[in-house]
């Protein structure tokens, strides 16, 4: 498109090829900005369904716990892995900045009367849930523990032993080669958990409430 020298003449008008070509330009640098994002959510879901999701998340390096009357999943797994602190963490200690971890993963997961506590310097971060007759829903539930407890435990269809990338019935595979148990459905009674991380795809916490306390669950 020309523009003419003579003030006085008026500016031709954009032809349609110029708008579509703008356009063009327009919706190939949209693409190209939106390639990241997808590269991004793409790269997590394969992370995911590999169980290695872990490894991209740099935990505090401080241990919670988490209680609760029962709990009852469907698509249950349990395997051992490592779970990494931030770069510099003042909490590695001489760990190396890494935990050994047992991964809980559940498909489905049901919790009644669940309590979850951190101690931050002599006082405690408390949150409840669950406890008047609605449970806690989860979906995709992993929970990285370096210790566990229960009044009974019961599983469904188990297997025990199996090499956890192989899994199909949790909704995270553990790493080639590692020592795996996994079952159709589980229940357990009075758990307690010492955790380091929590993930989920959905977490649903009816008559929630935090706050701080001078004692933990």
């Amino acid at each position: 498109m020309a523009l003419s020298d003579d003030p006085t003449d008026p500016v031709s008008p954009p032809s349609p090829g110029d708008a579509e070509r703008g356009g063009g330009v327009r919706y190939r640098r949209a693409a190209l900005m939106g390639v990241p994002a997808l590269l991004a959510a793409s790269t997590l879901v394969v992370l995911t369904a590999q169980g290695a999701l872990a490894a991209q998340f740099a935990i505090s390096g401080m241990p919670f716990t988490v209680t609760a009357d029962t709990l009852e999943g469907t698509g249950f797994g349990q395997f051992g892995a490592l779970d990494n602190m931030a770069e510099g963490s003042p909490n590695a200690g001489d760990t190396g900045g890494q935990v050994l971890v047992i991964v809980t993963a559940i498909r489905e997961a049901k919790l009644t009367n669940l309590c979850q506590s951190v101690e931050l310097g002599g006082t405690h971060l408390l949150i409840t849930a669950g406890n008047r007759g609605v449970p806690v829903k989860a979906s995709g539930l992993t929970t990285d523990s370096t210790a566990m407890a229960a009044k009974l435990a019961e599983f469904d269809n188990i297997e025990i032993g199996g090499d956890a990338s192989t899994f199909d019935k949790p909704p995270v595979k553990g790493p080639l080669g590692s020592f795996g148990q996994q079952a159709d459905t589980v229940r357990i009674k009075n758990v307690r958990q010492t955790n380091y991380a929590t993930t989920a795809t959905r977490f649903t916490l009816p008559d929630l409430h935090m706050g701080f306390s001078s004692k933990g669950c």
